[in-house]
């Protein structure tokens, strides 16, 4: 047998080389990933070339040494343009991009200014290998390939890589056992598998849920209404009922977490008409409150607050399953007599908004069409908090009685960019100009709500109104632990990180006197039953995994998109198990069966989604009931 001449192939040796490496080196730069052991190191390592072996590897099938090459500086411009899109997301999302976000466009230009502020001069490392392929090409001579040996080496080649491809994925499965089947963190199938074999992972998914609908039937439904029944929660027979009547207004805080509110900065107190509220008599505010949101962010938590099911993962269900039939918290308001609407002074096609409120049943959108923005009121993609909230109120005003509405603010989102005028504290300082711009545009947001609270008074909306508020996600990503630290005196841990996805909950009902801070864990996912229960609408029929917070039944358990939970007595993050009290790593025996029954719950609400299992809902006669999608 003639022996292999691997010189002929020297562009393909550097060119597998230098992206190898220049994907290393950038997980390593750009990516915040926790690494435990040697073991971890060395997949992280070699996870991209058992990718990278293939597909440069397609380069042995092309005779011409033009068309070759080619072909192997065009995978490494479009391998580089993945890791650079990676790194820019993963800076606000601490996460990784998956395929349906590509597919988002219609949001690219809305998010221009928090896309620019994530961009780095440096990033443009991920094309060093782009460089280096070019640069050897231009200079290294070349002959071309001879038809003897050719078929050979081929194989030796492929066997190599398959060998490689095998040997990763043994490491991984004895690092993370199920890795492929119960991993709902993308980080730990990046460390494991590499960023590459990620997005084809992913790809394979997101077709496996677009099939799942066809073949759905709703027999599907009959497990998970009887893991719902089984923990489903009684309302408290004091709060039910609490609010009956009254109009609804919901409002979702931008991007607010729960550790500004009573707290200052620099001597500067940061919410000071929140922290009013969280003492006021008629104010149910919740302390240990946590968003559940993914990668949909307001959207998601726009989902979760209307159905009381999880947001899917890795995508938003704005945009993937917009057509589905849901049992949404409008439709129970529709039903019960009242005029439901949202109000948001952005474009309606922003996270296909007009699409999915038809399909949640909400009567109206007012839009950014439906508000006057003046000279200096434009923040973002919208309108500042201040106008937006006082316009909204002129709007409630002629609103059918009584009505449901969810309100949408803008000012207080990533990267925090206010008008001089706006701002009423000075900006921290610390090394990450996003926290130290984030303090600022929260005291705006509490200014705003002082103000909306005003008007409501004053256009006589305030006393036969319930008024809830919430974090809608995060504001400060994991990303900027460093400067955390430096303000809140302490290293953060992935505890810390779990712990500050804590967003504030207020429950305000004028005129009760029943009000006071609640410690009771929870999270948005509990918000439809709650709030139709203080209504006095039963929700006993309803698929939901959340449970009404005041119920004595009420669980202390909350699960994150991402696998994470919380319990009353432990945080479970990153495969540890911490107790709750001390914030350090404990026994994970004590986390076990609840990281099972989360990735249960997960499963069933990714199942109801995916397959559209709504519209297979029964009757209360039990009389069978196929609806159709919207």
């Amino acid at each position: 047998m003639k022996k292999i001449d691997w010189s002929k192939h020297s562009i393909l040796i550097i060119a597998l080389i230098a992206t190898w490496l220049t994907t290393y080196i950038g997980y390593l730069t750009s990516f915040n990933m926790k690494i435990d052991n040697a073991m971890q190191q060395f997949i992280l390592f070699i996870n991209p070339l058992t990718f990278l072996m293939f597909v440069y590897g397609i380069a042995l099938f092309i005779k011409k040494t033009k068309t070759r090459n080619r072909y192997i500086v065009t995978i490494s411009i479009l391998t580089s343009i993945v890791m650079f899109s990676n790194a820019v997301f993963y800076r606000f999302f601490t996460d990784f991009i998956t395929i349906p976000l590509l597919f988002q466009t219609s949001n690219f230009a809305d998010l221009s200014s928090s896309i620019t502020e994530n961009m780095h001069f440096l990033d443009v490392f991920f094309f060093t290998d782009v460089m280096i392929i070019l640069l050897a090409i231009r200079f290294i001579p070349q002959e071309p390939l001879q038809a003897t040996g050719r078929k050979m080496g081929r194989k030796v080649y492929f066997a190599a890589a398959a060998t490689l491809m095998m040997f990763n994925l043994a490491m991984a499965e004895a690092q993370r056992p199920q890795l492929l089947t119960r991993s709902f963190d993308r980080e730990l199938l990046v460390k494991n598998i590499g960023a590459y074999n990620y997005h084809l992972y992913d790809l394979f998914v997101q077709s496996k849920s677009h099939a799942q609908r066809t073949f759905a039937d709703g027999t599907e439904l009959t497990e998970i209404e009887n893991y719902v029944k089984a923990n489903r929660a009684q309302p408290d027979p004091e709060m039910f009922g609490a609010a009956e009547g009254r109009n609804v207004i919901i409002v979702s805080l931008e991007s607010l977490q729960n550790f500004v509110i009573n707290n200052e900065m620099d001597g500067h107190e940061i919410t000071p008409f929140l922290n009013e509220l969280t003492n006021d008599k008629d104010t149910f505010y919740f302390d240990n409150f946590y968003h559940q949101t993914g990668l949909g962010k307001t959207s998601d938590s726009e989902f979760i607050v209307e159905n009381s099911l999880y947001g899917r993962n890795g995508s938003a269900v704005f945009f993937t399953h917009s057509g589905n039939t849901y049992n949404s918290l409008s439709e129970s308001l529709n039903n019960n007599g009242y005029f439901t609407s949202v109000m948001h002074a952005n474009s309606k096609s922003f996270w296909n908004r007009d699409i999915m409120y038809k399909a949640l049943d909400v009567q109206k959108f007012y839009d950014v069409d439906s508000y006057t923005i003046g000279e200096g009121e434009a923040v973002n993609w919208g309108m500042k908090d201040i106008p937006f909230l006082e316009q909204s109120v002129e709007l409630m005003k002629d609103m059918p009685k009584p009505f449901g509405t969810r309100m949408i603010t803008l000012t207080n989102h990533h990267p925090f960019d206010l008008d001089e005028e706006d701002m009423m504290i000075p900006a921290y300082t610390s090394n990450s100009n996003t926290l130290n711009k984030y303090f600022q545009s929260v005291r705006y947001m509490d200014e705003a709500i002082k103000v909306f609270f005003e008007d409501l008074k004053k256009n006589d909306l305030y006393d036969n109104s319930i008024i809830v508020m919430y974090g809608d996600h995060y504001g400060i990503s994991e990303n900027h632990n460093k400067a955390m630290g430096m303000y809140m005196d302490k290293e953060i841990t992935p505890f810390d990180n779990a712990e500050l996805q804590k967003v504030p909950l207020y429950i305000h009902i004028p005129g009760s006197g029943k009000g006071k801070q609640m410690d009771e864990l929870a999270g948005q996912i509990d918000l439809r039953p709650t709030i139709l229960h203080l209504l006095g609408i039963d929700t006993k029929a309803d698929m939901q995994f959340g449970s009404d917070i005041f119920s004595p039944d009420h669980e202390p358990f909350v699960i994150f998109r991402d696998g994470r939970l919380v319990t009353d007595k432990n945080l479970y993050a990153q495969e540890v198990c911490y107790d709750i009290e001390t914030g350090e790593p404990t026994d994970e025996a004590q986390c076990e069966p609840y990281v099972e029954r989360a990735t249960t719950e997960l499963n069933y609400s990714d199942t109801i989604i995916n397959g559209d299992l709504l519209r297979f809902k029964e009757r209360e006669d039990g009389s069978p009931e196929l609806k159709e999608s919207k």
